[in-house]
Parts: C-alpha cells; sequence; structure tokens
C-alpha cells in the first residue's frame, strides 16, 4: 500500500517534472489577475489617500480661525503706505451702507445668485456640482486655473483667509463654509455678502455701490443697472462703468444671460436690457464728490488697478498692507498744478500726467485728471496714440541699436512712400530739406526722414525695440508707426516708461505703483518690484537723449522749449495728433484744428509724461495755448520737484567727431569746410568716419541734390463771392501740381490757376503749390493771401498767429542759397551739454499731412481715432486707426 502510495507520489512529480533537455513552463497567469491585483491596489492606494487626506484636512479645519460675527459682518481695512512708510489712504468699512436682506429688491437677489451661485439656496456651503467642473479644469489646466466657491465660501474667505489658491487655506474654507451654514440661515449669509463684498476702489456692498454709481436707492435701479451691479465683484477695477465702459457693458450682458438661462428673466426682457447704453444713468462727477474720503486719489485708481492686475484686487477687505513708490511731496505738486485753473487755457480741456522715477520705474505720482475724483485716469486709463513722441522709441532708436547711425548719419529728406503702395509720405510744410544729419532730423520731427528710418530697419526690429520700452502694437507695428499713427497707443504711464529707458542707460522698468503687500497675519508677503531689463545698448539711450536735448534746448525751431528747465540737464519730445479731412469737414473745423497733444521729457531723476486734449473728440484744440499746454504742465512739475539731478554722462561706448554736415556717406570736417557746416557728432565707438570731405565730393552732392526749380505763385481773395483765385507760372513741361492752404491739400492739377471757396477757417491763407515732373517735386512756391474777417478794427488786422518755433515758415527757400540741401543753421547755441552743434529752425509740424496708412501725426499725418479728454469720464469715440489717406 505504501509502496502504491509512493509510486503514484513518484508518477505525479514525475509528470510535472520536465525531461531532460526540455525547458520548464512558467505557471500562465490570466488577464484577469492582473485587473483584480491592480484594482485592489487602487482600492487600498484610495483607502490609503482618504485616511491621508482626511487627516490631512482634520489638521487644516482644526487650524481654521473661529467664526467672528463681527469681522462676517464688516470689512477689513487696507491700508496703503507711501514711500517713507506712511499711511496716505485706508479702505475698509467708511462710507458702508448697511442693507437688511428683507430690504433688497429681489430682482437684485436673482441677478447675484443667477451670477455668482446658482444653487446657493439648494447647497450646504459647497457646491459638488461646480466643484466638479473646476476639478476638471485644474486638472487640464493647472491648479488654480477655475474657482468653484460659492457664496457662503466668498463670504469665509473674505472674513477669515487670505487671497491665495492653496490646499491648506481651500480645506479651511470648506470647514468654515460648513460652519456658517449650520450657524447661519441663508437669508442671513446672503446679507453678509451683500454688503461685504468689494464693489470698486472704496465701495464696498450693493447699497453703497447703488448711491455711488446710480444715486439711487436700490428698489429704484432698473434690470440693466442691477445686472451691472451685480457683475462687478468679479473684477471691481476693471468692471467700473465709469472707467472701462465697454467692459462693463460686457459683463452686465453677460449676467443678464445668465438670468435668462436660470428663468428669472425672458428673453424679450435680457434682450432689452442688453440694449440699454451701458453709460445712462451713471452719476455725475459732483454727485460723487460725497464719497471722497482720501488723498491722492488718482495715485490710489492706478494702485489698486495694479493690484486687481496681479490677482489681488479682491482680497482688499482682508486686511491688506500696501506699500507703493509714492512721494507725497511729487503728488502734491502734481494736484496743486492739474488744480490750477490759471494753466489751463480752457475751462474743459483735460490733461493726464505721470511723473516715474528714471531709474527704477517706481511712479512718484500721478495727475489724473483736473480736480480728479475717481473717474477716468487720464494718466493711466488713457490709450491714444502718441504722435511724433513715438519717433525715438520706433524709428531712430532701432537705427542705432541696429545699425548703429551716428546723430550725424546722413539722410535726405525727400519724396517718401510707404513701402508697396504709391501713398506719399508729407512733410507739414510741403518741403523737403535735402540731406540732413538724423539728429536735424529728429530735431526738426521730419516725417519723410522718420519713415526711411524705420524702413531701413525693418518693422520687425524695430517692434521688438518697442516692445522691450512696453509699447506692444496692437496687431503689428506698421510704417505709419513712425509718425505715431499706426497700431501703438499708449498712455502717460506707458509713455513714461518708455522714456526712462533712455535716460538709464538703457535700462527699462515697468512702471509699477506697488513695492510689496503684506497679508493679514503680518508675515506673509509678495513682492510686486519688477525685474529691470536691457532693452537697448548704452549708447543707443545716450544718443538718443543727446539728440532730444536739442527738442528742449534755446536753438530756433526748438519744439519743446516751452518745457525747458535751464538749470536741469534734461532731454524730451513733443507730439501732436491730427483730424482726417473728413472730420475737419464733418466737425466744421479750422484746418489747423487738432485733437490732442503730447511731451515726454526726463532728467536723471525723473521722467514725466504729459498729455492734453477733451472728452469729445469734435472739441478741437484751435490755439497754441492748448497745443503748449503738455510743456507748460511738464515744466511746472519738474521745477517744483527737482532736487539738483545729474548730468547725462556720456558712456565709454560713445565718441565724438567733427564732421561736415551734408556729406553723405557721412565725412570727418576738413580745414576748408565753413563753420556753420561743421558740427559735433556722436558715434558708436569704431563706426566714426577716417576720412575728411574733398572738394570734388562736394560738388557731386550739389548736383546729386539739385532739385526742381518752385513755381511762381500769386493769390487774391475776391470779397463778393467769398473766394480764393490761385496763378502759378511755370516753365518745364509735363508737370502736375499740388495746391495746399495752410497746409491742407485742395487739389491736384495739370492747370496753373485754381480757384476755390474760402473755408473760412483763418484769417489768412498761405498758398503753397508744388511742381512734379518725372516723379521729382520741386521746392514749394507760396503766396499769403489775406481775407475779410469782421474785426472790431479792420484797418488793424492782428497778424497771423505765429505758431512759435515748433511749426516753420512754409515760404519757398531763398533761391539764391548755395546749398539748397542743408538747411539754415541758425544761430542757436547747440545740442545740450555735450556738443556745441548749432541747428536749424526746424518744427514740431502740425497740421494735417496724408499717407500714414492708418494715422499720422503732428508732422502732417492723419491719426485714427484719437480722442480728446475731459472731466474724469472716458473718451466717447473708439481709438482705431484710420484708412490710408493724402491729405495734407
Amino acid at each position: 500500500m505504501t509502496e502504491k502510495k509512493r509510486s503514484r507520489a513518484d508518477a505525479h512529480k514525475s509528470a510535472k517534472r520536465p525531461s531532460r533537455g526540455q525547458k520548464a513552463k512558467k505557471p500562465k497567469s490570466g488577464i484577469g489577475t492582473i485587473i483584480k491585483r491592480i484594482f485592489l491596489t487602487l482600492i487600498v492606494l484610495g483607502f490609503l489617500g482618504l485616511l491621508a487626506g482626511g487627516g490631512l484636512f482634520a489638521y487644516y479645519a482644526s487650524t481654521a480661525p473661529s467664526l467672528d460675527e463681527e469681522l462676517l459682518k464688516d470689512p477689513l481695512s487696507t491700508t496703503f503706505y507711501d514711500k517713507d512708510g506712511e499711511i496716505f489712504a485706508t479702505i475698509g468699512a467708511e462710507n458702508r451702507e448697511y442693507v437688511k436682506y428683507e430690504d433688497i429688491p429681489q430682482g437684485m437677489i436673482d441677478a447675484i445668485i443667477a451670477t455668482e451661485d446658482s444653487r446657493f439656496f439648494e447647497h450646504h456651503g459647497m457646491d459638488f456640482y461646480r466643484l466638479g467642473g473646476a476639478i476638471v479644469a485644474n486638472f487640464t489646466r493647472g491648479f488654480g486655473s477655475e474657482g468653484a466657491s460659492t457664496i457662503t465660501q466668498q463670504v469665509v474667505k473674505n472674513a477669515f483667509l487670505h487671497n491665495e489658491k492653496r490646499l491648506k487655506r481651500k480645506a479651511q474654507e470648506a470647514w468654515l463654509s460648513f460652519q456658517l451654514e449650520r450657524k447661519y440661515t441663508k437669508e442671513e449669509i446672503f446679507e453678509m455678502y451683500f454688503n461685504k463684498v468689494l464693489m470698486s476702489g472704496r465701495t464696498y456692498g450693493f447699497g453703497t455701490a447703488s448711491k455711488y454709481f446710480y444715486n439711487k436707492e436700490l428698489s429704484e435701479l432698473s434690470l440693466a443697472e442691477s445686472a451691472l451691479l451685480a457683475g462687478m465683484p468679479q473684477a471691481p477695477n476693471g468692471y467700473n462703468p465709469l472707467k472701462y465702459p465697454e467692459e462693463a457693458k460686457k459683463r452686465r450682458n453677460i449676467v443678464l444671460s445668465l438670468m435668462n438661462q436660470h428663468g428669472y428673466i425672458s428673453e424679450s426682457d435680457m434682450k432689452a436690457a442688453q440694449q440699454a447704453p451701458v453709460t445712462d444713468g451713471l452719476t455725475t462727477e459732483e454727485q460723487r464728490q460725497t464719497f471722497v474720503g482720501s488723498k491722492y486719489e488718482a495715485f490710489l485708481d492706478v494702485a489698486l488697478n495694479e493690484l486687481e492686475a496681479n490677482g489681488d484686487g479682491t482680497a482688499l477687505d482682508e486686511g491688506l498692507k500696501v506699500y507703493t513708490t509714492l512721494d507725497p511731496n511729487a503728488q502734491e505738486t502734481v494736484e496743486n498744478v492739474m488744480n490750477n485753473d490759471a494753466l489751463f487755457p480752457t475751462e474743459k480741456i483735460q490733461s493726464g500726467i505721470s511723473v516715474i522715477d528714471t531709474q527704477t520705474g517706481a511712479i512718484k505720482a500721478i495727475g489724473g485728471g483736473r480736480n480728479y475724483q475717481f473717474g477716468f485716469n487720464y494718466a493711466n486709463s488713457l490709450d491714444r496714440q502718441p504722435g511724433s513722441t513715438i519717433k525715438p522709441i520706433v524709428d531712430y532708436g532701432p537705427a542705432i541699436e541696429n545699425e548703429q547711425w551716428s546723430t550725424g548719419h546722413a539722410i535726405v529728406d525727400k519724396p517718401t512712400t510707404y513701402t508697396g503702395t504709391n501713398i506719399a509720405v508729407n512733410n507739414i510744410d510741403m518741403n523737403y530739406l535735402g540731406t540732413l544729419t538724423m539728429r536735424q532730423a529728429l530735431y526738426m520731427s521730419r516725417n519723410t526722414t522718420a519713415v526711411q528710418a524705420l524702413q531701413e530697419v525693418g518693422t520687425e526690429k524695430a517692434q521688438k525695440f518697442a516692445e522691450n520700452l512696453g509699447m506692444k502694437p496692437k496687431n503689428g507695428l506698421v510704417e505709419s508707426d513712425a509718425l505715431g499713427g499706426g497700431e501703438i497707443s499708449t498712455s502717460p504711464v506707458k509713455l513714461a516708461g518708455a522714456y526712462a529707458a533712455f535716460g538709464n542707460d538703457g535700462v527699462y522698468n515697468t512702471p509699477h505703483a506697488i513695492e510689496k503687500i503684506v497679508y493679514r497675519d503680518g508675515v506673509s508677503s509678495k513682492s510686486y518690484k519688477p525685474k529691470s531689463k536691457v532693452a537697448m545698448s548704452d549708447y543707443t539711450a545716450y544718443m538718443i537723449t543727446d539728440m532730444l536735448r536739442d527738442v528742449v534746448g534755446d536753438n530756433p525751431g526748438a519744439s519743446g522749449t516751452r518745457a525747458n528747465i535751464p538749470s536741469i540737464d534734461m532731454a524730451g519730445k513733443t507730439g501732436t495728433t491730427n483730424y482726417s479731412d473728413d472730420e475737419l469737414q464733418r466737425y466744421g473745423l479750422r484746418s489747423d484744428s487738432v485733437p490732442e497733444t503730447w511731451f515726454a521729457g526726463y532728467s536723471t531723476e525723473y521722467t514725466i509724461a504729459v498729455w492734453s486734449g477733451y472728452e469729445k473728440r469734435s472739441d478741437a484744440m484751435t490755439t497754441w495755448d492748448e497745443r503748449y499746454l503738455p510743456q507748460t504742465l511738464f515744466r511746472e512739475v519738474m521745477g517744483e520737484i527737482a532736487t539738483n539731478p545729474s548730468k547725462f554722462t556720456k558712456p565709454s561706448s560713445v565718441t565724438e567727431a567733427v564732421i561736415e554736415v551734408g556729406s553723405n556717406p557721412v565725412r570727418l570736417a576738413s580745414s576748408s569746410t565753413p563753420a556753420e557746416k561743421r558740427r559735433t557728432e556722436l558715434f558708436v565707438k569704431g563706426t566714426e568716419p577716417k576720412q575728411a570731405v574733398k572738394p570734388k565730393e562736394k560738388e557731386k552732392d550739389k548736383e546729386k541734390e539739385e532739385a526742381l526749380p518752385a513755381p511762381g505763385v500769386s493769390a487774391s481773395y475776391d470779397e463778393a463771392t467769398n473766394q480764393i483765385a490761385v496763378n502759378w507760372s511755370y516753365d518745364k513741361e509735363g508737370a502736375t501740381f499740388e495746391l495746399s492752404a495752410n497746409g491742407m491739400n485742395i487739389t491736384t492739377t495739370s492747370d496753373k490757376a485754381f480757384t476755390f471757396a474760402n473755408p473760412g477757417t483763418a484769417e489768412s491763407y498761405t498758398i503753397s503749390v508744388v511742381a512734379i515732373v518725372d516723379g521729382k517735386r520741386s521746392s514749394p512756391g507760396s503766396a499769403t493771401v489775406t481775407v475779410k474777417t469782421e474785426t472790431e478794427e479792420p484797418e488793424e488786422p492782428e497778424e497771423p498767429e505765429n505758431p512759435d518755433p515748433e511749426v516753420t515758415d512754409p515760404e519757398t527757400p531763398d533761391p539764391g542759397t548755395t546749398d539748397p540741401e542743408t538747411p539754415d543753421p541758425g544761430d542757436g547755441s547747440g545740442n545740450g551739454t555735450d556738443n556745441g552743434n548749432n541747428q536749424g529752425g526746424g518744427t514740431e509740424n502740425g497740421g494735417n499731412t496724408g499717407g500714414n496708412q492708418g494715422g499720422g501725426t503732428e508732422n502732417g499725418g492723419n491719426t485714427g481715432g484719437n480722442q480728446g479728454g475731459g472731466n474724469t469720464t472716458p473718451p466717447t469715440n473708439p481709438n482705431t486707426p484710420n484708412p490710408p489717406t493724402n491729405n495734407q
């Protein structure tokens, strides 16, 4: 028996044992077994994760603050500190109108519920349906990309927790939300939210917002008004209808759509409310003055926008400490200047001023408007084309940086068109000065040379240069940006930031109003200080600065002389935008009217940018006092706040050489070079010329620049018909003629006479006729005609306004000039402190010149969509470029 058993056992083993030379087979494990093991592993891991998560949640919950009814109902105050650590503003419970739940209109409740928490009356503090969608978004787009906060959670967060997207805060928020729901009714929680939420600036609660924005009780609000307020808490300053009406309208319409989606209003009611103008019923500045409660509101507005841009806009009711860059002395100076009516030539004209530290980009002071009261901020919220202030940024700066042009680089003021078109680039005087130095071209603000500079560099490199200075074109840089009438628009804050880099050796700092914020616990903080970046070479920065010294110098023709402070080494540039011919006719404006002007200037200490204009585009600047206002305000502010700044220092990368003006390519002055043609110019080290001008080269240059003769022009005025008759003579065959009056194009004809109706925009007109033969243009022939106007003393008519050195006399140059290609050097003392250049008379050209492919500048282009300014309300017209034109 035993033997039999043994033999069966042996047989069993033998059956399992492989024969000699045969490999043993591994036991098979089925796919089901593998799935089972994975499933069990996941269950175990999930269980362990739940334990760990539950433990972590329990720990976070145990460290959560306790519910405090006072904090639940009253917002904490946020304090703002100036550069010296002194408090200048507190935002909190002041000016707050508390509204009980039973006094809240049902329509207002519906709007808020539909927008913020559609299942508020159903959940117990957390909305798990909404949470699921947020979890998916956080997995796909990163943690914190989308929130799922209920009204209950928002009340808890604003009362007890930091505004940060961290696991600890979310856990504590969930725990406290459940506790809040257990302790208070839904109506009480809604009341807390309704009265505590930040609406805008210093405005807390919907009741207060109703008074501030509409001067109405809640029960008096229309559906459209209730929807607008309901949508504001998501971005309190960004959806402020007083400052950003278009954004506020979009948000309001979303709220109305949500109300319709959740069944609170009908589709017809929704559409009717969406059609309501967003600015209807808004309070006036006088009505809002009752809410004024802090100093330096224009600066505070910029700081609030900066908080919002950095994701901290809704954290103001969390008891923050905000450390700003404000200089109280500079701010008070700016406010005193802005509120001094004696400095402003008209009652309605507006201005915006930005003062920043040239070395750091820290905003020191803001002038948001005359008698500013938390409305549209013309220093920070403005978005306008910059006119000729853009030329150092888009044209000549890139030329130095990329092509190593010298300040004496020869560039020819000649007929020029935009690439690939026959659209002419015109100067205001309809004249061409021949070969100029780059210094002269910038100093005189010539248009043709500016466009040529951009064409030489290329729009791609120029755009990169501009973007390094914070100037980003909306749809890519175009050639009309050469004159400030293209895709780039700006504000005084942005423009000051760009110009400061020229005064800071090419280092750019983003303008900023906040250094850091400290959270409620007094320990956690967040830095707002931007990183510096090298935007250009130091030689580019210094050479631009040296040329811009001439703009504010006392040279004949300098356009920025009114801004000059002799005791300060400073540089700057003026800018003017223009109307199209269509706008001049539509608004019934004089041909010399302009919508707005700029000035940006800097020392080694401060950079200041100023804009002036009107709220309505149809309200034009028609006097030189209006045009010069930015320079006047700049001088007043800079002269008061400057503390003996140092001079600009020439870097080792820049060298000097005495050249002969008009030589092309640039040559050193020779012993025979006359004194008036000798100029000291700046070069990137290693690129200065080695050879002097030879007599033969001078003769060739004269031949090369020989121009067509100017037509002989005469003009007369017929009082009976109120018409101006123009006749001219010209010997060359096949000529066509361009006729203009005061810079405004009248006609192009092959005749030698033309009669047109008196435009009625001036007491006298300078009539210019330019001959065109085989594509070549002559110098203009000119005549002046006086028309009869109704004056008290007709026998002693006033002299036509002379636009100061900013605009040159468009009369034909003396035909006896031996060097027609070279402008009169004038008798000025030169360009600032480093060289003794005698600069000729140039212009900051005003008027309307064409061919700017969507815009223009003080130099004759037609700017598109440049609105004026006004009080502290936003401009009324959109900022869109004009199509290409041929206006003069």
